[in-house]
């Protein structure tokens, strides 16, 4: 029977060699759903109509399509053994369809800087706060926070080791390997998170072996009691409610802003493929779309352009006249304004002399929590150097543009003389 083929593969194929996560998952759905209504058939009876009509009632019943689909991938991975076995020889599971339209449920939009400074802020008398400030500037899985351990934080070498997690399974909660191989990764330990961490040791005792975070008794902390904190205080203080997974993808869009190469943000965030970073963890921002469409204007458009836009006026219907500044706002007045110069309008404004292309400000989260991630430069030293590199870009356009306009200018005055010459020559 079906039913007692599942309960073979769970106990001896999946328990063995899987994730206890995983095996749960599998557990779970064989207990509930697979065996009431279809193990009772015989192996050799599950036939591609069987089992398509089986899942075409679980739609029609009101089943997820994601839920549908997973049972459809535990019963052809059953059925795979089975064949390995030679008790079948073929898999039906493979041959049914199900409708493939899950989609996201909602669209991913991770915390700005602004919103995870604001939750700093607010977390900091919080008894998980070094916590939460550990999620929040690199961005590890909830399991992997929980299951560091004092002796993978390296105070002399100022790293962090991450190679295990806490997680909830079986109807407990244990301690066990990281997500992947590439889960397990050595990180800089930030000239921030250091000392905070040292006087953590001295206030609660760490030892060697014991987990950096516990709960009163010293128990590993369960991991939906520390998501539970989460929500708390973003509900109490009215930050903008996300997920605590997203930590992660605001990180990894945080670090693709910021210009860091996609290999290293890959092997920060812990991930076995690249295109995982990519696709599914960073996000585009409207800064970086700002910047984007900043640099097509640039290319496409020419200097005479830009001078005749920014110079554009037009008649409101009072009689004033509406200009529009450098950087695009219409502004009344009762008078003509000689536009401003071109130096002014390139050169980029106060408040953002401290902004790297990406609009992101040097002075935000990174610079705030993460420390100089250099070892040898300070912050001021690193703006000063950002400023000079944007400036001297800036600097170099404004400085063709000018030597443009100064030859058009030329030729239009030798074209003016040309022409009263001309036309004083024909009078004569």
């Amino acid at each position: 029977m079906l039913g007692e083929y599942l309960d073979y593969w769970l106990a001896e194929v999946i328990k063995p060699n899987k994730k206890p996560t995983t095996y749960d998952l599998y557990e779970s759905n064989v207990r509930r759903h697979l065996k009431p209504d279809i193990g009772h058939l015989a192996l050799t009876q599950l036939s591609v109509p069987t089992l398509q009509r089986y899942l075409n009632q679980r739609l029609a019943g009101g089943q997820s399509v994601r839920k549908v689909q997973t049972l459809r991938e535990i019963v052809s991975s059953a059925l795979t053994r089975a064949m390995r076995e030679e008790i079948l020889t073929r898999n039906v599971a493979k041959l049914v369809e199900v409708k493939d339209t899950y989609k996201r449920g909602t669209v991913i939009r991770p915390w700005v800087p602004a919103e995870a400074r604001r939750f700093l802020e607010v977390a900091i008398e919080h008894q998980w706060f070094p916590a939460f400030l550990i999620s929040v500037l690199y961005g590890l899985r909830r399991g992997e926070v929980l299951g560091l351990r004092w002796r993978d934080i390296d105070f002399d070498n100022m790293e962090i080791h991450i190679e295990q997690q806490v997680f909830r399974a079986g109807g407990k909660v244990q301690i066990g390997p990281v997500k992947t191989r590439a889960g397990e990764r050595d990180l800089p330990l930030l000239g921030v998170v250091g000392p905070l961490l040292e006087r953590w040791t001295k206030q609660y005792g760490g030892l060697g072996d014991g987990l950096a975070f516990t709960t009163s008794t010293g128990q590993p902390i369960e991991p939906q009691n520390y998501t539970r904190a989460f929500k708390r205080l973003c509900a109490r203080y009215q930050i903008r409610a996300i997920r605590l997974h997203d930590l992660r993808h605001g990180v990894a869009t945080l670090l693709k802003d910021l210009g860091v190469p996609d290999k290293d943000v890959q092997l920060i965030m812990g991930h076995s493929n690249i295109s995982i970073t990519q696709k599914i963890y960073q996000h585009d921002t409207m800064a970086s779309r700002r910047v984007a469409l900043d640099q097509v204007g640039e290319a496409l458009l020419s200097a005479g352009v830009m001078e005749r836009i920014t110079q554009a006026e037009a008649v409101s219907p009072d009689g004033s006249v509406i200009a529009h500044d450098s950087r695009g706002c219409r502004q009344n007045c009762r008078q003509t304004h000689a536009a401003p110069p071109l130096a002014d309008q390139f050169n980029s404004l106060p408040e953002d002399k401290n902004k790297p292309a990406t609009g992101v400000t040097v002075a935000g989260l990174l610079d705030d929590f993460l420390g100089d991630l250099t070892g040898n430069r300070t912050r001021i030293a690193r703006m000063k150097s950002q400023n000079m590199s944007a400036r001297g870009g800036v600097q170099e356009r404004v400085t063709k543009v000018d030597s443009y306009l100064q030859d058009s200018r030329k030729r239009w005055l030798i074209g003016v003389v040309a022409v009263s010459v001309a036309v004083k020559g024909a009078k004569d």
